[in-house]
């Protein structure tokens, strides 16, 4: 039972990192869009921005690997 808890609560941070990245990205992308239209010299600026949610997954990810390795020790 304890370490079906532990999968679940590792999956949920990815997951939910995921999803959280996902709809950031699509405002931030939109919005950089629109502002790349008026002034094409912010592409740098976008392309950082959009970059910028995908740490949430990453940091998801490293605490699910850092919950299913050692916790269940």
């Amino acid at each position: 039972m304890e370490l079906g808890l532990i999968a679940i609560g590792a999956g949920l941070a990815v997951g939910l990192g995921a999803l959280a990245t996902g709809i950031a990205q699509a405002r931030i992308g939109s919005a950089g869009i629109g502002a790349i239209t008026e002034k094409p010299e912010l592409l740098g600026r976008v392309i950082l921005l959009i970059a910028l949610p995908e740490t949430l997954v990453i940091l998801g990810f490293a605490v699910a690997a850092m919950v299913m390795i050692l916790l269940p020790g």
